[in-house]
């Protein structure tokens, strides 16, 4: 596996770098609404995110809301001790099953009008529905959300809403979790401790752009890497950096003998993104060596805020079109936006030969909906976005971001 691959958690891509001097995505790409929705289908609803980590679900009932780039959706462990992911939309009224940010709960029951899931999705009670002539408790339960958990725990979700996605597992990230930087690293050996987040006005490429040209140094595979909780706040940060992995398209993760850390740069409209961070604690370590470690992180991450709004800031000025990097010195963001490029371009044009837009999320409809589907396709019809903004209908993006706040319950 090569470097980049490595990195960026792509185990069958080449990193397609040339020795030219390329240019930067174009500073319209940071702001427009167009290339935001545009995302949300060739990005977001294509391609697999890593979310969180198994230790978040020690307990079956387990739950935690998550969102992304206006999808809501549920973790929760079942009986079974697996992880299970859904859509946060009741099948009644598309009400959210949970309006908590988590909790534990032998069964979900969405507070509208009683409708009640399983931790397996299964609907279990419809009321005033169950003795209706044809109607079918199995079709109805809640949207699934395919779902991968790593070697290492790492919780990975894709929301291709096809039973087999398109994009699989094992074709972007095959061997990822089997780095030699992870070897003497045992997940098992921590709990979460803390999580929170921080939202800012700028777009989640320009985070990412700010990550990935920081750490370009740092990504060679080398064994465990060790952190002396002893040094200097700053020597810690710098070591902090050489301990990480970028998972495209959107979170990195770093780990150390005292604690490991997950970042999520969470987009929420075209230029707002709420950066969300999870900790967790090694068993062994003392509070001292944890607490001087955490400050060292939270230290490091202030400071790449407060780049990621100054950027945001000239970006959005556009006194100059686009940027350009020095390929040898810049490979990884370059990379990085490769990637956002070829996504984007590839999922236009297969909109542009189904003379439409493709929404992977989108629900599959059963072939016995027919009245369903022409409501849906009249609908589309009225607007260039659909009637409703494409939230139900699928023709269009959603009416606006969304931009409730994900809050880490421990």
């Amino acid at each position: 596996m090569s470097m980049f691959k490595s990195y960026f958690g792509l185990g069958a891509a080449e990193a397609p770098i040339k020795e030219s001097s390329p240019r930067l995505l174009p500073a319209s790409w940071y702001s427009s609404k167009e290339i935001y929705e545009l995302e949300r289908r060739a990005v977001f609803s294509r391609k697999w995110l890593l979310t969180t980590h198994k230790l978040r679900f020690p307990k079956t009932g387990d739950w935690l809301k998550f969102n992304i780039a206006g999808y809501a959706f549920i973790l929760v462990r079942d009986k079974d001790g697996n992880v299970n992911a859904f859509h946060n939309i009741c099948r009644h009224r598309a009400f959210p099953v949970v309006t908590e940010d988590g909790g534990s709960a032998r069964i979900f029951s969405c507070q509208y009008h009683g409708w009640s899931y399983g931790l397996n999705g299964k609907l279990a009670k419809a009321p005033h529905y169950q003795e209706l002539d044809g109607f079918d408790k199995s079709q109805n339960g809640l949207f699934p959300i395919q779902v991968h958990v790593d070697r290492n725990g790492f919780v990975w979700l894709n929301l291709d809403a096809d039973d087999k996605p398109m994009i699989s597992w094992d074709r972007d990230f095959a061997g990822i979790d089997l780095q030699s930087r992870f070897e003497g690293f045992d997940f098992e050996d921590y709990d979460f401790d803390s999580g929170w987040e921080s939202i800012g006005e700028y777009n989640w490429k320009a985070v990412a752009d700010n990550y990935n040209e920081n750490r370009q140094h740092h990504t060679d595979n080398a064994g465990p890497f060790v952190i002396d909780a002893r040094k200097s706040i700053p020597e810690i940060a710098k070591a902090l950096r050489n301990a990480s992995n970028y998972y495209f398209p959107n979170t990195y993760a770093t780990v150390s003998t005292h604690a490991f850390f997950m970042q999520r740069f969470v987009p929420t409209g075209p230029t707002t993104t709420a950066v969300r961070y999870e900790i967790y604690r090694h068993k062994d370590t003392s509070d001292e060596d944890f607490e001087h470690t955490h400050e060292a992180y939270k230290l490091m991450v202030s400071e790449d805020e407060t780049v990621y709004s100054e950027t945001q800031q000239g970006i959005s000025a556009r006194i100059s079109a686009d940027g350009e990097l020095q390929p040898r010195n810049a490979n990884s963001p370059l990379y990085f936006q490769t990637i956002v490029r070829d996504l984007v371009e590839q999922h236009q044009e297969m909109e542009e030969q189904a003379q439409g837009e493709v929404w992977p999320a989108r629900q599959r409809l059963p072939q016995e909906a027919a009245v369903s589907k022409d409501d849906m396709d009249f609908c589309s019809k009225l607007t260039e976005g659909g009637c409703c903004g494409g939230k139900a209908c699928g023709a269009g993006p959603a009416p606006g971001p969304a931009t409730a706040p994900e809050i880490m319950v421990s």
